[in-house]
């Protein structure tokens, strides 16, 4: 990728919001790294436009016949004539918006691709119109990932294609902790902000043994996708022996990324519980390092609830100036769900104020 493709490359929100504002004039195609939220954004749309009904196309499972089926109909006098049945899961024959995903559209078979040019181009299927609200866009991988992304001139031509880029490893941290990811796990990708690089900014695969590349055959391999599933194993694991737990997180993650993250599980058994800190805020055990200072951060995070704001921030000024302030940009983040909760606080506003330095430096 070069370099004013990468510096032009979005996030999944400036995604979100361009198909909004845009997918009803123009087809949208997201192309990016396998594995990044691409195929999310229906459900995203979904939330942001409830009187437009989500279509789902999965071009890996589809045919030609999947699309439109001629049809042999007959006139009053006997003549016959071709009509074509139009795939009600496309959503055309209700004549009500639609948000239409084509997912893997590098990946359809040359008549496929073909069938839904009209779609895309004339908004039309089969005897179809679609209503003019109704927004259409595409996924597919990048075509350098060599898992069968082909997209020809004519067919990139049609459409406004948009590079997205991973997440950083702060970016989906932010997000994991509103959608109850482990806290292990969001402690380990802290650590690891590596695990979100893309295989174009490593040159030797060896350099980054935890990402796809195409250059090195991995069965398992981090991905945001795959960091999701991880964190369902880990939250799963009671009543499950370390080597069942570490075999899983293999065929998930991969083998470095799944021993790496099982180091951290190890750590994270170590830590005061939830539980300990909210009795006994003054005297529970403060972790000795850094990654275990992170990982009760973010526990405490994503799962604070009105009755224990107070004993945490007893907690929370025993811990180092860093975590006081990881914790605070975490309650600011401008998605965080629990942040009229933390804010409206006493003690919090108190601590806020008693360091305002730290949120006068962010805003330099």
């Amino acid at each position: 990728m070069n370099t004013a493709t990468t510096m032009y490359a979005l996030g999944l929100d400036q995604v979100e919001a361009l198909i909004r504002k845009s997918g009803a004039l123009r087809t949208i195609l997201v192309q990016g790294d396998m594995g990044t939220g691409k195929s999310t954004l229906l459900t995203v749309l979904a939330k942001a436009l409830p009187d437009h009904t989500p279509c789902y196309f999965d071009c890996t499972t589809k045919d030609l016949g999947d699309i439109t089926i001629p049809n042999i109909a007959k006139l009053d006098d006997g003549t016959g004539y071709v009509t074509y049945l139009t795939n009600e899961e496309l959503g055309a024959h209700n004549n009500t918006p639609v948000i239409i995903m084509i997912d893997e559209f590098g990946k359809a078979n040359p008549a496929v691709k073909n069938a839904l040019l009209r779609l895309i181009l004339e908004r039309k299927i089969g005897s179809y119109t679609l209503h003019p609200d109704s927004i259409i866009f595409a996924t597919t991988n990048k075509g350098s990932e060599g898992v069968g992304d082909l997209l020809p001139p004519h067919a990139r031509n049609r459409m406004t294609v948009v590079q997205t880029r991973k997440p950083t490893n702060m970016e989906w941290i932010e997000w994991g902790i509103n959608n109850e990811i482990d806290h292990t796990l969001l402690g380990w990708c802290k650590d690891n902000p590596q695990l979100f690089y893309s295989f174009e900014d490593v040159k030797d695969p060896d350099d980054n043994p935890y990402i796809f590349h195409p250059k090195q055959h991995r069965a398992a391999f981090v991905t945001p996708r795959s960091l999701e599933a991880a964190s369902d194993i880990l939250k799963a694991r009671d009543g499950l022996d370390d080597q069942t737990v570490t075999a899983a997180l293999m065929g998930t993650i991969g083998e470095r990324g799944a021993m790496d993250l099982m180091a951290f599980v190890k750590l994270a058994d170590q830590l005061p519980s939830a539980e300990s800190i909210k009795q006994d805020p003054k005297n529970a055990k403060v972790p000795n390092s850094a990654a275990g200072i992170c990982m009760v951060v973010y526990r405490t995070l994503a799962s604070l609830e009105k009755d224990w704001v107070d004993p945490w921030m007893d907690y929370l000024v025993r811990l180092d100036k860093e975590a006081q302030g990881m914790f605070a940009n975490g309650v600011r983040a401008p998605k965080y769900s629990k942040q009229s909760l933390v804010m409206t606080n006493k003690k919090f506003t108190q601590w806020a104020m008693d360091n305002n330095y730290m949120f006068a430096a962010d805003k330099k």
